[in-house]
Formats: structure tokens, C-alpha cells, sequence
């Protein structure tokens, strides 16, 4: 299985959206960015962790789920750094692919001597953006090739039978 590690703030920071969002309000920013590793995960299958760290969430560590994406706040006076290093180390084993998507060079250096994968916040911003432009692709495609329906009725018929399909 295929883990991918966030350093929160960090990609917040790297991201013009993000990082736009952040300087309104930080809340924003972290909902935007849980947001779009919903999508990201949902796609893709993996498991995410996304770790902010104590800068801005004070008191103990605490754990969350938003739509199978877990979220980590650090313990008051420990970094996210930190917090992944442990995680790389709980979840580095032969079954799990364990990636860590951090712009931070000392962290990228620290996390890859564990037997972890690094991904830079842009090389997310651009798989992401990829995955959109393909389900867009995907999208318009089923559009295109809609069947056809191959009883001919009326209009009426066609649309209580629709109608009765939906619930309604």
C-alpha cells in the first residue's frame, strides 16, 4: 500500500493558492488543503496523513478523520518534522510504499535515510493537477458516449421512467 506523508504547513507555504489563502486565514488554508487530499486519496487509493505541527494548533497531539484522511496536530513543541520522522518509522515496512511530500531539504534528506520517498510540495501541486485534468478527460468522454437508447418511446415515457431512476 501506498502511504503519502504531508508536511501541512509546509506545502501551504509552497502552494500560490494555499499560501494566498493562508495570509486571509490559516484555517481556510488547512481545510482547503485537507480538501483537495480527499479528492487526491479518493483517486488514488492511498492512505494520507497530512501533520501539522504546534506553530499554530497548541496543547496535545490530536488525531482526526476527514473522509478517510487522517489528520495529525502535533503536540505542543513538536515540530511536524519530528512527528513524520516517527510515522516514516512506524509505517516503513515491505508492504507499504511510504512517500513524504515536504519542500524541506534536511527533512527530504532525514526521511529518505529512514527508507521513505520524497516528494516535493510541486511535484504534488503538479500529480495533482494531472489527476484533475484527467478526470476531467474522463469526464467529458462518458459525455460524449452516452448511450443511446435503443427503445423508442415517447417523451413522456422516457421522462416518468427517469423520474421513477432518481428517486422521484
Amino acid at each position: 500500500m501506498d502511504v503519502l506523508v504531508v508536511d501541512g504547513y509546509n506545502v501551504i507555504g509552497a502552494w500560490d493558492e494555499l499560501n494566498h489563502l493562508q495570509r486571509k486565514d490559516m484555517g481556510l488554508a488547512r481545510s482547503r488543503l485537507i480538501e483537495i487530499l480527499v479528492e487526491y486519496r479518493a483517486y488514488t487509493g492511498s492512505r494520507v496523513i497530512i501533520v501539522f505541527d504546534a506553530l499554530y494548533v497548541r496543547g496535545n497531539e490530536s488525531r482526526k478523520s476527514v473522509n478517510g484522511v487522517e489528520i495529525i496536530y502535533t503536540r505542543e513543541n513538536e515540530t511536524a518534522d519530528e512527528c513524520i520522522e516517527r510515522l516514516v518509522k512506524s509505517l516503513k515496512n515491505v508492504k507499504n510504499n511510504v512517500y513524504v511530500a515536504t519542500s524541506d531539504y534536511l527533512e527530504q534528506r532525514t526521511i529518505f535515510s529512514r527508507g521513505a520517498l520524497r516528494i516535493s510540495a510541486r511535484e504534488l501541486l503538479i500529480e495533482i493537477k494531472s489527476m484533475e485534468r484527467t478526470i476531467n478527460d474522463d469526464l467529458q468522454q462518458q459525455t460524449i458516449e452516452r448511450p443511446k437508447i435503443k427503445i423508442h418511446m415517447n417523451g413522456n415515457v422516457r421522462e416518468q421512467l427517469e423520474r421513477w431512476r432518481r428517486g422521484k
